[in-house]
């Protein structure tokens, strides 16, 4: 039997590279539904922003958005706060900041760093295992030449169509595929181990979802989950990258269920 919450909760959905707070409008419908608050919104240069991504600074200038939804929680509010992808990078960064307002943090099919596990080294290994070339229509950009890493991605269609959104209903595709926009990396900043301590990201309970038909993680998932020594792991079956929209009732019942144990 689906465990209920007893009361209301809020969660705050982070989007990942290229996308925007559009990406959650199925999990948003259906918490909405359950009687749950939720906040979706952009990060800099994503969705909606006006802003341009040539005007991001850094990564911690890019998840400002981020920061300022944690700033405004009332006091002794805590939220469920959920990453996908590369908003897992995001959020540990808010763990790090406001630990204190977060009852646990869900990685779904996310970027998943650690205390001495630094989110350029699922960079590293990422780009290892895929080349360029297949990232097919993706565009890469190299702005401090082609033999340091990359400091620039843009999904394009094809990529979305067969690995990312590979699951998804046709006119989820095409949605992604007039929306994406460019999305900054900031490696060298990611590769700082100390932008992470045991004190305060350490002390935030962190669940991982699998998904379980993901092409672009693809066993990357499981590597995360242990170097980040993520305890608490589920799994989604027949999704691909995007379970938000490819399953998203799926979706909403591990959100339930962590609800239900943590908050």
């Amino acid at each position: 039997m689906e465990k209920q919450c007893t009361s209301n909760k809020h969660f705050v959905l982070v989007h990942g590279a290229c996308h925007g707070a559009w990406s959650w409008y199925k999990l948003v419908t259906l918490l909405e539904k359950e009687g749950h608050k939720v906040t979706a919104f952009d990060l800099l240069a994503s969705g909606r922003q006006p802003f341009g991504i040539a005007k991001v600074q850094s990564f911690k200038h890019y998840v400002q958005p981020l920061m300022e939804v944690m700033s405004s929680l009332a006091h002794k509010e805590k939220v469920i706060l959920v990453g996908h992808s590369l908003g897992g990078v995001a959020i540990s960064l808010a763990m790090e900041a406001f630990p204190e307002k977060i009852a646990a943090a869900v990685y779904v099919a996310g970027i998943a760093p650690g205390i001495d596990f630094p989110a350029s080294e699922f960079f590293d290994k990422f780009f290892v295992r895929n080349s360029v070339e297949s990232l097919l229509d993706t565009q890469v950009g190299f702005d401090d030449g082609p033999e340091n890493p990359p400091t620039s991605l843009w999904f394009g269609s094809k990529l979305i169509a067969s690995r990312m959104y590979q699951l998804c209903p046709p006119e989820d595709i095409k949605l992604g595929s007039m929306l994406l926009r460019p999305t900054k990396l900031f490696l060298r900043e990611l590769a700082n181990k100390s932008l992470l301590t045991k004190e305060r990201f350490g002390s935030v309970e962190r669940v991982y979802i699998i998904c379980k038909e993901d092409d672009m993680l693809q066993d990357l998932q499981e590597w995360m989950i242990e170097k980040a020594s993520i305890k608490q792991v589920m799994e989604i079956e027949a999704s691909d990258h995007m379970p938000m929209l490819c399953q998203p009732q799926m979706l909403l019942n591990c959100f339930l269920d962590i609800a239900f144990k943590y908050v």
